[in-house]
């Protein structure tokens, strides 16, 4: 699953999953070009991997233009993209307002749009590959989360749509669609959760690992291993799908899980 020379483009870089994606790439001797609102993070995490830090707003196309001249300049094209930026949009339609409305639509989808349209002309070129980060948000809905998971939702739509129109060029569009990950943004998710139960990070994590059937939530290196393989020539034949990364939690039938509790409270 060599990345070895190739060029990709992280967005959401900074921390979490797109962190560990560009070290699981940088080890596999890829060139990493680092997007995220953060620059501190970027510079460390550039010096780390030997990649290039490019502090900016991914939904933004006037610093594409830029972040793309400076790649070229470095590296001479983009082989891959890696659409990881995301977060936001938590809370109810009634609990929405415009402004949060659109802020989670442009974190989540905005950003993997405008990353793609901007990085096409070079995958198109080298007949490339790009992964876009959804969730399992993208496939049913979870509480009180109105703007995430409609842009995640919406974001299995692009990935579609992208690879209908550049299969024919070439290009690989696919998507990854993790459940709970051990990442400083869960993290916060957690607390509600440790407030409510006294709990700390570790059982809050296990309460909401408890009806997944691997019983845990995964680790940002083992979703980093899904990406790698996605964006590796090992996927060739791969294209327009999603896959979850989730420890099972999609293969639950949860209208039947008051069996499963019932079974394991008579066995216990």
């Amino acid at each position: 699953m060599s990345l070895h020379n190739k060029v990709i483009v992280i967005t959401g870089a900074g921390s979490g999953i797109g962190a560990a994606c560009a070290r699981a790439f940088a080890s596999q001797g890829a060139r990493v070009a680092l997007i995220g609102r953060r620059e501190p993070p970027l510079q460390a995490l550039a010096l780390e991997t030997g990649g290039l830090a490019l502090a900016g707003d991914a939904a933004d196309g006037a610093h594409w233009t830029d972040a793309l001249a400076r790649i070229h300049a470095r590296w001479g094209r983009v082989d891959g993209l890696l659409a990881c930026a995301g977060g936001l949009g938590m809370g109810s339609a009634l609990a929405t307002d415009d402004t949060a409305w659109r802020a989670a639509l442009s974190v989540n989808l905005d950003t993997a749009f405008v990353s793609a349209r901007a990085c096409l002309p070079d995958l198109i070129a080298q007949r490339g590959s790009m992964v876009l980060m959804a969730s399992i948000a993208s496939l049913a809905a979870v509480p009180e989360a109105c703007g995430y998971v409609t842009a995640k939702h919406a974001l299995l739509g692009l990935t579609r749509s992208l690879a209908k129109d550049f299969g024919p060029a070439g290009v690989r569009v696919n998507a990854v669609c993790p459940g709970w990950v051990r990442t400083p943004m869960a993290d916060l998710e957690m607390q509600p959760l440790m407030a409510a139960y006294g709990e700390d990070l570790k059982a809050a994590y296990r309460r909401v690992s408890a009806d997944v059937p691997l019983r845990r939530p995964a680790e940002p290196e083992e979703v980093a291993a899904v990406c790698r393989f996605l964006l590796s020539d090992e996927a060739a034949i791969v294209h327009g799908a999603w896959l979850a990364a989730d420890g099972g939690a999609t293969a639950v039938d949860v209208p039947t899980l008051a069996y499963s509790r019932l079974a394991a409270e008579a066995a216990g």
